[in-house]
């Protein structure tokens, strides 16, 4: 068990060891509940959001969700101060948030079938799955149409570029559910 002292204007987290660490803060859970009837279960990620734990939806980010129910009783929360990719022990540094500042809109122009975003790091797609193979190649799916839809690239193309300038990563192998992220750096194809 590690117990950190967070210190927000350092911006910096120490545990009982002397371990220092930068924070990071984002929020672990982001989502709707799914459209069947009935309780649900926060703790494994949907396609429609929940606990995505993806440290790249940080400050600034816009993240686009399908919104599965009307009204979309959209649900955020699990403040994390910072989180390494993987979410490896099943806890990043858990934290209170004492405000968080929201825009929600809807958009019809942009559709998508799940997790996308747009983050400081660069624009994000996000699979989920069984197996950190099929949220991979979902997370993948999502960022070939991406390329598709902001490049005018063929499918072929999509993926001889990603290839080059699209980082692949392990979002969380934790929360019964694996999850992956592609993210295209900004700049990082022109």
């Amino acid at each position: 068990m590690h117990r950190w002292t967070l210190d927000p204007v350092a911006g910096t987290g120490r545990n009982q060891h002397g371990h220092t660490v930068a924070l990071r803060p984002f929020l672990g859970v982001i989502g709707m509940p799914p459209a069947e009837p009935g309780r649900h279960s926060t703790i494994p990620p949907r396609p429609h959001g929940g606990n995505l734990d993806c440290r790249e939806l940080v400050a600034g980010s816009t993240l686009w969700l399908p919104i599965p129910v009307d009204g979309a009783l959209l649900s955020v929360g699990d403040g994390h101060a910072a989180q390494g990719d993987g979410e490896v022990s099943g806890t990043a540094i858990e934290c209170p948030m004492d405000r968080v500042d929201l825009t929600l809109s809807t958009v019809d122009d942009f559709p998508v079938t799940g997790p996308v975003a747009r983050t400081p790091a660069g624009w994000v797609t996000m699979g989920l799955g069984y197996t950190v193979d099929d949220a991979v190649f979902e997370a993948l799916n999502a960022m070939f149409d991406l390329l598709g839809r902001l490049h005018g690239v063929s499918r072929p193309d999509a993926v001889a570029l990603a290839s080059v300038a699209v980082d692949v990563r392990v979002t969380q192998i934790v929360n019964r559910t694996v999850g992956a992220h592609a993210v295209l750096p900004p700049g990082a194809l022109r």
